[in-house]
């Protein structure tokens, strides 16, 4: 068996870069952390580092064994977490667009039931259009993941995301005139955004299929039958990103907010919207990519 304690230690040299840091890391005397690293590889029978004046760098058993390391220190993690003692209780409930369901809402709501498992969410997926005015309803959602500037009185902008043209591969849709297109519902941001630039550049369009779903709008576009607006987030395979060499105009980024019920609040919700903040905030930042 392999001790957590040995691999966090060994985990932590191998970040660092030698002894002194690391055992700052685990909170142990840099003596008690070579220790470890000593009995560990006693344990398997290899060099794990190479030491010299200028610190640690890992043997290719070392470099082996870390990926390893942090896998098994990230199941003690979960594993610890469902039997931690969580006074947060309750039920949740959080809506969001499609789209940001599929694209962002996936990792981090199970990141978020690992660490509060006592907390029930139910996800609600609905246009922001709806799920603004939804918020102030006694039934409506206690969360919701909207897009900035679809009525929503406060909200907290989480991060902005690029949107761009899409087209199917193999097909050059781009060159019809007018353009066909295949957008979000009415009142979507997204289509209000692609309708507004194609007007200032003077590009003719014309709106051959609509959705209220993203999976409605790729289908429309992977099947060659024109040119969509989606979130750089949600590529997937079978798609190319158009730009002005095909004669498109450059669109903007688009605000990713996270409005409240703020009639109704919980602990529970309290903590989940703190979740969200930290996991959205914190992914890359795809606007720029």
């Amino acid at each position: 068996m392999l001790d957590p304690d040995l691999l966090a230690s060994f985990v932590a040299v191998a970040e660092a870069g030698g002894f002194t840091e690391a055992a700052a890391r685990v909170h142990r005397t840099q003596s008690a952390v070579s220790m470890q690293i000593k009995r560990l590889e006693e344990r398997l029978g290899r060099a794990l580092f190479e030491r010299s004046a200028r610190g640690a760098v890992l043997t290719p058993s070392g470099e082996l064994l870390l990926p390893h390391a942090r896998s098994i220190l990230e199941a003690h993690r979960k594993a610890l977490a469902l039997f931690a003692e969580d006074p947060v209780a309750g039920r949740v409930v959080v809506g969001a667009p499609d789209d940001y369901a599929a694209t962002f809402l996936p990792a981090s709501l199970a990141r978020f039931a690992e660490t509060h498992p006592k907390v029930e969410v139910e996800l609600v997926v609905a246009p922001s259009a709806e799920l603004v005015p939804a918020l102030e309803r006694p039934d409506g959602p206690d969360l919701a993941l909207v897009t900035a500037g679809c009525g929503e009185r406060a909200a907290t902008i989480l991060r902005r995301e690029a949107l761009v043209w899409v087209a199917a591969v193999g097909h050059e849709i781009e060159r019809r005139d007018p353009l066909p297109l295949a957008l979000f519902h009415s009142g979507c941001a997204f289509r209000r955004a692609a309708l507004s630039a194609l007007a200032a550049s003077g590009r003719r369009y014309r709106i051959a299929y609509t959705s209220v779903s993203l999976a409605g709008v790729l289908a429309a576009v992977k099947s060659g039958f024109a040119v969509g607006v989606v979130l750089r987030a949600s590529l997937v395979p079978g798609l190319r990103v158009l730009g002005s060499e095909e004669g498109l105009p450059e669109l903007p980024a688009m605000a990713i907010a996270l409005a409240r019920a703020e009639h109704r609040r919980s602990a529970a919700a309290d903590a989940l919207a703190r979740h969200l903040a930290a996991t959205l905030a914190s992914a890359p930042d795809l606007a720029a990519a």
